[in-house]
């Protein structure tokens, strides 16, 4: 489950409160989830680098609950998620409207070129209008690569629910990006 280098870092931040060792696991896990903290933000890179800052700040302050019986990055995702949740539900209850991730309505610019940069794009705008449980199921699904019973344990869902979500939002992207399989015919 977790490696055997992050193992021996993780029981040295435990037992000995090594800061050096917490910022080696730091290294090695923030781009992957700050990338996944911008998609799920909508590319909100300000929001999504606060939320990776606060979620390291929480799993150092945490460490010493930190089991093992899950992988490090797994754990690090439930920290990430749960404040990610948090942020738009304060955000939500004092009605603040700048935050795209709150609007669900799909963009209305049209693709001017069949390129890999504009697929990310539209996967980016195909992904924002899913519901928030989806939008991250699927993406530590297919982006993190991470098995349903891993999302069920990050989301704190159960594994029935992390299925249909999954399964959800992939017939939803496939008909919100049906257009690129014509476009390709072109």
């Amino acid at each position: 489950m977790i490696s055997a280098t992050d193992q021996a870092l993780i029981k040295r931040v435990q037992t000995l409160q090594c800061q050096d060792s917490f910022s080696v696991l730091v290294e090695r896990h923030q781009s992957n989830l700050r990338y996944s903290l911008r998609q799920m933000t909508n590319w909100d890179e300000g929001l999504a680098d606060d939320l990776s800052q606060e979620t390291f700040l929480k799993a150092y302050q945490s460490i010493k609950t930190f089991k093992g019986s899950a992988k490090f990055s797994s754990w690090l995702y439930r920290i990430a998620y749960n404040l990610m949740i948090s942020h738009f539900r304060v955000a939500r209850n004092r009605e603040v409207t700048g935050v795209e991730i709150l609007d669900d309505t799909p963009s209305s610019q049209t693709r001017t070129e069949t390129s890999q940069q504009d697929l990310h794009r539209d996967l980016a705008r195909a992904m924002k209008v899913l519901p928030a449980t989806q939008r991250m199921a699927l993406h530590l699904n297919l982006h993190r690569e991470l098995t349903h019973s891993e999302i069920s344990d990050i989301m704190e869902i159960p594994l029935g629910t992390v299925k249909t979500a999954i399964n959800r939002g992939k017939i939803t992207l496939r008909q919100n990006l049906a257009g690129w399989n014509s476009e390709e015919t072109r």
